[in-house]
């Protein structure tokens, strides 16, 4: 249960669903579609943003958690609004999804707080309320959110602006 209540895990594991499922059909659409799509990539930003500011100073990995990071907060991230860019398919992201996406990075938030007050765990040290407190895990909260509220901004904008290579 753990490992699927890291916010890396499962936007990975979104970012492997909606990536394979536009392989199979490139021109894959519909409401729900749309704000899963743009989830998946709004968490893997997020994602690697937050572990290569935040995260990888704190660590000191070898081996097989090495590369295990490399791919899930490095290459994955990257490589994801990368293929974004180029192939699409845009235009898919309204307003109207935009503000559907945050539901769930939302509700991960409140089983993280839910999960760690029940549990003593929390999956991220700025998160974690029995060391930092609430008072700066809801201050780290809602920075993330703020940087994902950009970001998922300028998503929607390119979204919209941006020539695709597949329609």
């Amino acid at each position: 249960m753990r490992f699927f209540s890291y916010f890396t895990i499962q936007s990975n594991i979104l970012v492997l669903v909606t990536s394979t499922a536009l392989f199979v059909n490139v021109g894959r659409d519909g409401g729900f579609w749309r704000v899963l799509r743009l989830d998946a990539m709004l968490g893997i930003i997020i994602t690697g943003l937050v572990y290569d500011i935040v995260l990888a100073p704190l660590q000191h990995l070898t081996g097989w958690a090495e590369t295990a990071t490399i791919g899930l907060h490095y290459i994955s991230p990257w490589a994801t609004l990368l293929a974004w860019l180029i192939f699409g398919p845009r235009p898919r992201v309204s307003w109207r999804t935009f503000g559907f996406a945050f539901v769930w990075p939302f509700l991960w938030l409140v089983y993280t707080f839910i999960h760690g007050a029940a549990s003593g765990w929390y999956p991220y040290p700025f998160l974690d309320v029995t060391t930092i407190g609430y008072p700066d895990a809801l201050r780290n909260s809602a920075g993330v959110l703020v940087v994902a509220v950009v970001i998922a901004a300028v998503l929607t904008t390119l979204d919209r602006r941006l020539p695709s290579a597949v329609r």
